[in-house]
């Protein structure tokens, strides 16, 4: 993912998401969510069995969704207890177009660190190109 370093903390300058222009979005001046928090939730959905792995089919690409499969096979974020939930963001952008962001993810007093990258298609749509999960600590 990014260099040891080179993050931005989460009150940078924060990563855009797609126009506001486009139809079925919120009007201009509605907080637009970051797609850095739409993808992290999701991908909590999905690494602790809340969702489908195929809720990412759309949303990913190249070897993430592969990924994904091994990953959400193990459920390495079902708990018996509290369910998951995004702590903290945090990104850096490489280049435009594309976003390596990572996420503390809790459950209880467990906490699990997880890395992704979103690179923005043709279409202006973001996909998951990578997902990596850390241990818990």
């Amino acid at each position: 993912m990014a260099p040891a370093g080179a993050a931005h903390a989460a009150h940078g300058r924060p990563p855009t998401g797609v126009p506001s222009a486009r139809p079925g979005r919120l009007p201009a001046g509605v907080p637009q969510p970051r797609p850095t928090d739409r993808f992290a939730e999701l991908l909590v959905a999905v690494l602790s069995g809340q969702r489908p792995v195929h809720a990412m089919l759309r949303h990913s690409a190249g070897q993430a969704y592969d990924e994904l499969i091994r990953l959400a096979e193990r459920g390495p974020l079902r708990t018996r207890g509290a369910r998951p939930v995004v702590r903290d963001i945090g990104w850096f952008v490489p280049r435009e177009g594309a976003i390596e962001a990572f996420a503390r993810i809790g459950a209880g007093d467990r906490l699990r660190a997880m890395a992704f990258r979103l690179e923005r298609g043709r279409d202006l749509r973001w996909r998951c190109t990578a997902v990596e999960l850390g241990g818990p600590r």
